[in-house]
Order: structure tokens, then C-alpha cells, then sequence
């Protein structure tokens, strides 16, 4: 698969638009004319056009120089990644997976044929580079999904090329409005066409702003939900953060269903909780096996060469990779499986049907900061009970059960913020010290494991042990001076007075 950001405007036209002298828009030294190219494109989408409604185009379009497959995820407004594949009868596999999260099973078929007659210019600069496309499309729709309703137009479309500054963008914008041009009410042919030839998807009716408990609470899950689908492509992708960033989003929905249990019944949500427990859980070994790799990469990296003693570096990169290739497997079976599509489900069905209890329908407070009290509580009692322990094993689960504990405090603290405003916000960030302290601690003690295995291996092999015992010691010491950070992070967390600071 080729994959490229495609960054554009679109604009509307008339078979009587005139194009301005493109060669005045600032930066443009020259405007190559391309010619005129006949495009075949068949949109394919569910029957309840569920991509549509996600802002997710997939099509097959003969014609013109990059023929093939097309699937435009979006990143923001006027922003898309395009994925293309080769041409083929039937929709790719690959393109398919991408989509899943969106058609969970439901099959996808031709929903709109556009063609298109485009006349490509292109806009150079002063050394023959290309600043950006610039094409006008006359269009016809033809609705293939019943009702056979048809629509033509003409449009704008001006595509930045790779690595050129979106400044340009404004400057041609600033050129093609002075000239009468308009930006196009649709963002896509295809949205445009939908609502030409009949049916489309209704975007979704804004919410008020949230006044009550279960307002405050309903929008947080909403997010996380959000974040939640829009990284599934990316993890299936490879995308670098995707995993952290939908695991991320996996746990603080989950905390929230926990945290809230007195405004979102706890008792209703608990198969929900569980599943996203499961899904952390198989994207977590992904994520852990690639924060482990970078930090023992940065270890041996600040090592003096002459205490590198044997193949250190190739022994750690091809056990990074096996781990990589074991830790994707995991992650991809789970988005493929019938329980994640069952999650994604049931979150769109609690949120469609919240089972709020009582303390929803009042005001924020007192329910909200109670809930972020009895956070905060657990984490006292455990990051207490941790530094009553001696060093050793039993301390380093406790401060790891500490620090999953200061994790979903804060997770829930960030969730009150836009209820409760300044003190959430900072006690958020308190316990995210305390947060960063206690993980530093818990990759040092999973570092320590790795790296007993990777000494043994090398000495199985005749090889030096030398500089893997080194990288022991050197995790062992960052431990305990961790540890013994933690009594100071703590005590400026622990700051008398938080209940009247988030009730105030």
C-alpha cells in the first residue's frame, strides 16, 4: 500500500469560472498545464453509509495517473491520509481492515459513480518545483444504491504538493477569493454527491454545553469513544504512538465507567469495563515491548564504546524485532475479533442510551469531586502502604499498584477539569508526577528482567555478559533513586485541603 497526507482546498465553479493568473499567487513562478484527463471513480460504502458518516471515503477509480484503490481517512479539516492499492475487482483486504472499525461486518458495495473531467495545472516555483495541483473538475453523479438519482457540477480543487509549507495554501486561497471563488460547502465529491442524488448521512446535532453531572461525564466518554475509533486505523497501520495513543483512550474510558459508577451504573456497564480491560491488555504488550526496546537502545547508546563488549547492539535489535512482530500479531488479532467489534457496540449503544442513575441529572458537585476524592484516597492508602516495604520484590508491586492508582486519579481529575476547572486540572497534574516517578520506577524493574534474559542468551552463546550486567546495575540504581524521589512527588501531591480546593 502507498500511503500520502493530502492536504487541499476546494472551491465552487461554474462552467463560466474563470481562473485567475495563477502565476501572480505569491511564490508561483510558473503554471504548467497538464492536461485533460477522464476519471472513473465507484464509491463503495455500507448500506447505512456508515463511512460517509465517519468522514471516510473508499473508492476504485480508473484513469488518470494513479488508477487503483483509494481510502481517505480524515485528520482534519481539509486534511486526509490517502491509502492506495492496486487496482483489483473486489475491495483490497488491506483497505478493508482499515474501514472495520467503521463497518464491523457489515459488507460494503458501490453506493455512487462519479465522473470527472479534469484539467490539471500545475504551480511551479521559481526552480521548477511543484508548490501545489491546482485542477477543475466537471463532475456527474450517479446514485448506485437505489433511487438512481444523478447531479453534475464543477469544481476547484487546490492540492498541496509534498513538504511544502500550508502557508501556500493561503496565499493561493487569498489569490482564487479576490477572483470570486468560493470554498465548497462539502467537504468531499462524494458528500457532495450523496446530498445531490438523495440520501445522506445527518451530521450529528451539536450538544448543549454540559450542566449536569451526567452532561460532564457522557462528554468525557464521548471523546475517549472518538479517540478510540479515529487510532484503530493508525495502530492497524503502524503508525508511531498509535498503540500508546488507543490504549490511552481505552483506559481512561474504563476509568471513567469506574470512577463515575455513582452517576453511569456501574452494575449495567461492568461487561464494557471488562472488554476494555481485555483491549489494554492486548494492546499493552505492544506498547510495552516498545517503550522496553527504546530504553534499552538509549541505555547502551549512552555507554562509552570501550564498555560495549560483544554484538550488544545486534543481539538487542533482533530481540526487539521478534518482540515487535509477537507484540503486532497480538494487537492486530484483537482488532480483528468479534469481542472488539462487540465493545465498539456496546460503547455506541451507551452512549445512545447512558444507564444514568440519580446523581446525573443534578449538579456537578458534590458527585463529581466526591468521585475524585475516593480516587485520591486509594492512592494514599497504597503509595503509604508501599513506602512502610522494604526495597524488594513485594515494594515493587505495591508501587506499581500505586502508580495504576495515581494513573486513573488522574484520569479521573482530567475528566472533571471542565466541571470543576482549576483545582482539577492541577491535582490532574500532581498525580501525573507522581504518575511519571512510579512508571519510571516500573519500567526499570521490567527493564531489569529483559535484560537478565538478554545476559543469559549471551552467554549461552559464548558471548560477553559484561556489558548487559552493567545495564542490571545501572537499572537497579535508577530504581532507587526513584524510590527515592517518591516520598517528595508524593508530599506536594498530598496537599491539605483538596476537598475544599475542588469544591470551591
Amino acid at each position: 500500500m502507498a500511503d500520502k497526507r493530502e492536504i487541499e482546498r476546494k472551491y465552487e465553479a461554474g462552467p463560466d469560472t474563470r481562473l485567475p493568473d495563477l502565476r501572480k499567487i505569491s511564490g508561483v513562478t510558473d503554471v504548467e498545464e497538464r492536461g485533460v484527463t477522464e476519471l472513473d471513480a465507484v464509491y463503495y460504502d455500507t448500506e447505512g453509509l456508515r463511512l460517509a458518516a465517519a468522514s471516510v471515503t473508499l473508492r476504485r477509480r480508473t484513469g488518470g495517473a494513479d488508477a487503483g484503490w483509494h481510502l481517505k481517512l480524515p485528520v482534519e479539516p481539509g486534511v486526509r491520509d490517502e491509502i492506495a492499492a492496486p487496482l483489483s475487482d473486489t475491495v483490497p483486504a488491506e483497505l478493508a481492515a482499515l474501514v472495520r472499525v467503521h463497518t464491523r461486518g457489515a459488507g460494503l458495495r458501490p453506493v455512487v459513480r462519479l465522473l470527472s473531467v479534469r484539467d490539471v495545472h500545475h504551480l511551479l516555483d521559481a526552480d521548477g518545483a511543484l508548490l501545489a495541483e491546482l485542477s477543475r473538475d466537471a463532475v456527474v453523479a450517479e446514485r448506485l444504491d437505489g433511487g438512481g438519482g444523478t447531479a453534475q457540477w464543477d469544481e476547484i480543487e487546490v492540492e498541496l504538493a509534498d513538504d511544502v509549507d500550508r502557508a501556500f495554501l493561503d496565499a493561493a486561497d487569498k489569490k482564487l477569493r479576490k477572483a470570486g471563488l468560493r470554498h465548497s460547502a462539502a467537504a468531499s465529491k462524494l458528500a457532495r454527491a450523496l446530498g445531490e442524488t438523495g440520501s445522506a448521512p445527518e451530521p450529528p446535532a451539536p450538544l448543549p454545553d454540559p450542566r449536569t453531572a451526567g452532561d460532564h461525564v457522557l462528554a468525557y466518554l464521548r471523546e475517549q469513544a472518538g479517540a478510540l475509533t479515529a487510532y484503530d486505523p493508525g495502530v492497524r497501520r503502524d503508525l508511531p504512538d498509535a498503540v500508546h495513543q488507543m490504549r490511552v483512550a481505552t483506559r481512561r474510558l474504563r476509568s471513567a465507567l469506574r470512577t463515575y459508577r455513582r452517576i453511569v451504573d456501574r452494575e449495567a456497564t461492568q461487561p464494557l469495563i471488562d472488554d476494555l480491560k481485555w483491549l489494554a491488555g492486548e494492546l499493552g504488550a505492544a506498547r510495552d515491548q516498545e517503550v522496553l526496546a527504546e530504553r534499552l537502545r538509549d541505555r547502551v547508546g549512552e555507554l562509552p564504546d570501550t564498555l560495549v563488549l560483544g554484538p550488544v547492539e545486534a543481539r538487542l535489535t533482533v530481540w526487539a524485532a521478534a518482540g515487535d512482530q509477537d507484540t503486532r500479531r497480538t494487537a492486530l488479532a484483537a482488532l480483528d475479533s468479534d469481542r472488539y467489534l462487540g465493545l465498539l457496540d456496546r460503547l455506541d449503544a451507551l452512549l445512545a442510551g447512558p444507564p444514568l442513575l440519580k446523581a446525573a441529572r443534578k449538579a456537578p458537585d458534590p458527585a463529581i469531586p466526591d468521585a475524585v476524592l475516593r480516587e485520591y484516597r486509594r492512592v494514599e492508602r497504597r503509595v503509604e502502604h508501599a513506602l512502610g516495604l522494604d526495597p524488594g520484590p513485594e515494594r515493587d508491586v505495591a508501587l506499581h499498584e500505586s502508580r495504576k492508582a495515581a494513573k486513573r486519579a488522574r484520569y479521573a481529575a482530567e475528566a472533571a477539569t471542565p466541571a470543576l476547572g482549576r483545582p482539577a486540572r492541577r491535582f490532574a497534574k500532581r498525580m501525573k508526577a507522581v504518575q511519571k516517578v512510579l512508571g519510571d520506577h516500573q519500567d526499570s524493574v521490567v527493564a531489569r528482567d529483559a535484560v537478565r534474559d538478554l545476559a543469559v542468551a549471551a552467554h549461552a552463546a559464548g558471548e560477553s555478559a559484561f556489558t548487559w550486567g552493567l545495564l542490571y546495575g545501572h537499572e537497579q540504581a535508577r530504581a532507587a533513586e526513584r524510590e527515592a524521589e517518591l516520598p517528595e512527588a508524593w508530599s506536594a501531591a498530598a496537599e491539605p485541603g483538596l476537598r475544599a480546593a475542588l469544591t470551591s
